[in-house]
């Protein structure tokens, strides 16, 4: 392999695996830009995402009498994961949502440590309801078809190239990427995102305009939860496995890429994320997978040195 298709390689692996991180992210600088709270908690909810997944994957081929998702009809295939795929949003969108009716909301005039401590309460809470509902080891995330490991390049394309991408890695990059975009134009072009960002800005005169806080704060745990399910269905397509810890690692790499691009920064969460997933991936192919966690802070480390706001500036608000 020459070092251009090591590039290219790096770099597919590197997207498919950073669109992931993003979608966590994007939870993360939602409720940051709104409230300016750090909510550990996300990135279980991202796990439970995963979970509830897997449950839909593998009940509903149960209902149809067979074992595997693989075995369900292939006319049934697209509706099984669009309908799971619903399922997770809808579950970890009110799941977030009730977390911050129940363990934030009481919290938002207290000093900023105790909805912080709430948080990683809420956070060990998650963890543990994994740890019963699918137990302590991984577990497989079973693939509902065959077809999603076809290599594009040389069983589609009939291209002889080393670069491996399947339609999984494509099937990543062309979800995530709608999901942002959609959430992009939410904030931007209708009214309720501009709620979100009056109260991101002076969440007192958004409330003398009329603007119902507490729903508009509801809303954004509503949207990041959302996000964190369909990163969840997409962790576990992807990477056919689910555990109980992981949403440890993909949360904290998730607040990483928030903070890198710019915390409050919707398009710096994304290019966060997907520049953290490249990173990692020359990381595990360059060097060694037990550094890439050090390589990845590590560059944190150097990009904040130089640019404390993030890549993108952080979005904090306007005062007169």
């Amino acid at each position: 392999m020459t070092w251009y298709e090591t590039a290219i390689q790096i770099l597919l692996i590197g997207l498919a695996n950073g669109a992931i991180i993003a979608l966590v992210a994007l939870g993360y600088t939602l409720v940051y830009g709104i409230i300016e709270l750090i909510n550990f908690a996300h990135g279980d909810v991202f796990m439970l995402g995963t979970m509830m997944s897997l449950t839909m994957m593998t009940w509903v081929p149960s209902l149809l009498g067979v074992r595997r998702a693989s075995q369900i009809p292939e006319p049934l295939i697209p509706l099984l994961v669009i309908g799971t795929l619903l399922v997770a949003m809808v579950a970890c969108a009110l799941l977030n949502m009730t977390i911050e009716r129940l363990a934030y909301r009481p919290l938002r005039r207290a000093p900023r440590l105790a909805p912080l401590i709430s948080a990683i309460g809420v956070s060990f809470i998650l963890v543990n309801l994994g740890l019963h509902w699918k137990g302590a080891s991984p577990v497989d995330f079973p693939s509902p078809h065959p077809s999603l490991n076809t290599d594009i390049f040389r069983d589609i394309l009939r291209i002889t190239t080393p670069i491996f991408f399947t339609v999984k890695d494509l099937f990543v990059i062309l979800l995530a990427a709608p999901l942002m975009i959609g959430l992009s134009l939410f904030v931007t072009r209708t009214r309720l995102g501009k709620a979100m960002r009056a109260t991101a800005q002076d969440r007192e005169a958004a409330a003398m305009m009329g603007i119902d806080i507490n729903q508009t704060i509801a809303l954004t745990f509503l949207l990041g939860g959302a996000l964190a399910g369909a990163a969840g269905l997409i962790f576990g397509l992807y990477n056919n496995t689910a555990w109980y810890l992981q949403g440890f690692r993909g949360g904290l790499l998730a607040f990483t890429a928030a903070v890198l691009g710019g915390v409050g920064n919707l398009q710096g969460a994304f290019l966060g994320g997907l520049l953290i997933g490249v990173i990692a991936a020359a990381s595990d192919f360059l060097f060694d997978p037990r550094w890439t966690q050090a390589v990845v802070f590590g560059m944190l480390i150097l990009i904040l040195v130089f640019k404390p706001t993030g890549l993108l500036g952080e979005a904090t608000p306007e005062r007169a």
